[in-house]
């Protein structure tokens, strides 16, 4: 018998496996495109809410919707829970806002469990978690007497999924993601007869870019035009945030909110710690003024200018001035959080400064979690599953992804080689549309997103003079999630209000 070489046997498995291989991939294609793409859900419910003295009744609809290409194929199933009032007569008029939470990869359970919807998970007064499994009370600060309300998960998040047989990635990126978003915001709007409503947008973290680039793109795509934007931690310009070796504008942006942290935690000298405001506009000025100079000139600087330096950064921050100048002036926010207290064996929270865990080791640079992060995770996904099959009579077998890992990797395609900055987005936006409203929420103990970049932003965002005044930034003595703070979600419910009635023509 003739015996094949050792190499051709093993070109032979090879070719064999490789076969097989494309075999089982055109199965799966063709499996996939036979099955039938899943239909459309959803469940409607109808509800009535006490607010003081009065009430009101309104329909909430839990479903989906398919994205379709232009051939009519189906790509994706997107979720959403919508709540609009009963009883308005012309609803064609009445305002929407389209709410998302950010990540990329957060499904919208914050701002419609936390800030805007019918329901809130019950905090205490100021924004800390009851024990599992928590619960739900009816929201009293609630927007649904000024605005129906859609809240969004974008595909891959919550209950949305790309319909089988799609690959995800083609929703997984700076613009694929606003493009799906639109898509669906114009599905809404034609489905249920609102294209001559007065539109918003509110989008928290990550959201606040897919809601400016949104702006532009809904103006541009589909010819709809937003009357307003509510930005909660704001994140436009990523060179703002940032932290890496040659970009040195974060280092100034983050400066205030150790600042405001250090004061919280009572580590600033007596004559800082009077009046917080005017402790950080005196820390504002230091950061655009003195600490950018100084970081500017690099080994320029005369050692008894670093030292000057180094001492007015620690005085600020609560660090010892050794470490600071050990440093190179330059803080990075994860070895703050880490220092501030680590004589106490305590790490301090990224979204929300206020907060503090425990780490592995006292000696550590990095956090093995956030407990800002787990504060407001207690209670809220296991809620909204309740909430969905329970009140709103919706049901399903799916994981409720509410912090995504299958958005991984995101798509930066056209950012390469430059800081993705959205904010050009919107000043477009606002330039072709001067009517067009922002308001800009922001936390004092924020280390996600840094209160001053929301400043530093729309400074250097270049609209013309006559549109400055379009835009409000409020600041929260909290961090990421305001809303969890009661005093500052009254606050914001009354900022919203204010970019509500400066609608021309309103109400």
């Amino acid at each position: 018998m003739t015996r094949l070489p050792a190499r051709s046997v093993v070109l032979l498995l090879l070719l064999t496996w490789t076969l097989l291989g494309a075999a089982r991939a055109t199965a799966a294609e063709e499996k996939a495109a036979a099955s039938p793409p899943p239909e459309e859900r959803q469940s409607v419910t109808h509800h009535t809410l006490s607010l003081g003295s009065s009430k009101i009744t309104y329909t909430a609809t839990a479903g989906t919707y398919l994205l379709r290409d232009e051939e009519g194929k189906a790509k994706a199933s997107v979720f959403f829970v919508a709540y609009t009032l009963d009883g308005e007569g012309d609803a064609g008029r009445r305002p929407v806002t389209f709410a998302f939470n950010g990540g990329p990869g957060a499904a919208a359970v914050w701002l419609h469990l936390g800030a805007f919807g019918p329901k809130r998970v019950d905090m205490s007064e100021e924004g800390m978690p009851l024990p599992p499994p928590g619960r739900l009370v009816d929201n009293d600060l609630t927007l649904l007497p000024e605005t129906d309300l859609v809240f969004i998960d974008p595909v891959s998040t919550g209950f949305s999924r790309p319909v089988n047989g799609e690959d995800g990635s083609q929703f997984h990126g700076v613009q694929q993601d606003v493009e799906a978003v639109g898509e669906f915001i114009r599905h809404w709007l034609a489905r249920n007869g609102r294209f001559s409503s007065p539109k918003y947008l509110a989008g928290e973290s990550y959201g606040t870019a897919r809601a400016a680039a949104l702006s532009l793109y809904l103006q541009e795509r589909f010819g709809i035009y937003p009357n307003g934007l509510i930005l909660i931690s704001v994140v436009l310009n990523w060179q703002n945030q940032e932290l890496s070796y040659g970009n040195d504008i974060p280092y100034l942006i983050y400066l205030p909110t150790y600042t405001a942290t250090a004061h919280y935690h009572g580590k600033l000298p007596s004559e800082l710690s009077k009046d917080l405001g005017a402790t950080l506009a005196e820390v504002e000025r230091f950061a655009l003024g003195d600490y950018a100079l100084a970081l500017l000139a690099g080994n320029r600087l005369s050692p008894e200018r670093r030292k000057e330096i180094a001492a007015r950064v620690a005085r600020y921050t609560g660090l010892d001035p050794t470490y600071v100048e050990a440093s190179d002036l330059r803080i990075r926010d994860d070895r703050f959080r880490n220092e501030l207290l680590r004589e106490k064996g305590r790490m301090v929270g990224r979204l929300d400064g206020r907060f503090l865990g425990w780490d592995r080791d006292a000696v550590g640079e990095s956090q093995e979690y956030d407990p800002a992060m787990e504060a407001v995770m207690i209670g809220y996904v296991d809620l909204l599953n309740d909430y969905l099959r329970r009140d709103l009579g919706y049901s399903s077998d799916a994981v409720y992804e509410f912090l995504s890992p299958k958005v991984r990797p995101w798509s930066f395609d056209g950012w390469e080689n430059r800081f993705v900055n959205v904010g050009e987005h919107l000043r477009q936006a606002m330039v072709r549309n001067p009517s067009l409203k922002v308001l800009a929420a922001t936390g004092y103990y924020d280390f996600a997103t840094p209160y001053f970049d929301a400043y530093q932003t729309f400074a250097t965002l270049g609209l013309p003079p006559a549109l400055t005044g379009n835009v409000e930034i409020v600041p929260f003595e909290s961090g990421h999630m305001m809303y969890i703070r009661r005093i500052d979600h009254i606050k914001l419910t009354e900022a919203i209000r204010r970019l509500f009635k400066s609608r021309p023509g309103y109400p």
